[in-house]
């Protein structure tokens, strides 16, 4: 579903701003036009690399910190997409830019984010040849679906008659001679 929007959103993103710059020139005129999407440029580069040095500050503070720095990979993500959307000229792009890189919005770009990557993942997941066992919907190898008594795990089994594991340390069997 996602790749079929994918292609004209693309082709229509440039349109738009476009459209936009021809409507703001028509109505401002083209030098303030151009002097705003400067201003816009320069204040969106500034606060980018004002939110980018914070996320980069809180990283290292996870990373030092000896956890999974999730939240802030995700963040440093954010604010980078947000800075290649600031680089471009245009209304539109920095209105979007602007949204992921503000630490209050910033939230909301990350939920959204979440959802679509663990969706996208899911997805992926469920048309893998290990799909049943990723299936929540009690499908075929899932927990109680049709014709199963548990959970399906393929592997192959080995038994080594030689060894023994006894309190946690592996005992070599003797074998008597027969």
């Amino acid at each position: 579903m996602t790749r079929r929007w994918l292609l004209p959103g693309l082709l229509l993103f440039p349109v738009v701003e476009i459209v936009l710059l021809i409507l703001a020139g028509r109505a401002i005129g083209g030098g303030l036009t151009l002097m705003v999407l400067l201003v816009g440029a320069v204040a969106g580069m500034w606060l980018m690399r004002k939110e980018g040095r914070r996320a980069w500050s809180a990283l290292q503070e996870a990373a030092q910190s000896g956890r999974m720095p999730d939240r802030e990979l995700g963040d440093s993500a954010i604010v980078m997409a947000g800075g290649a959307l600031l680089a471009i000229p245009g209304f539109l792009s920095d209105l979007v830019g602007i949204f992921l890189i503000l630490p209050i919005t910033r939230p909301i770009a990350r939920r959204g984010l979440a959802w679509f990557f663990a969706r996208r993942v899911g997805d992926i997941a469920a048309r893998s040849p290990y799909g049943p066992l990723f299936d929540r919907m009690g499908g075929p190898g899932a927990p109680g679906g049709p014709g199963q008594q548990g959970r399906v795990v393929h592997g192959e089994v080995i038994n080594d008659d030689e060894h023994e594991v006894v309190e946690g340390r592996v005992v070599v069997r003797r074998r008597d001679p027969q």
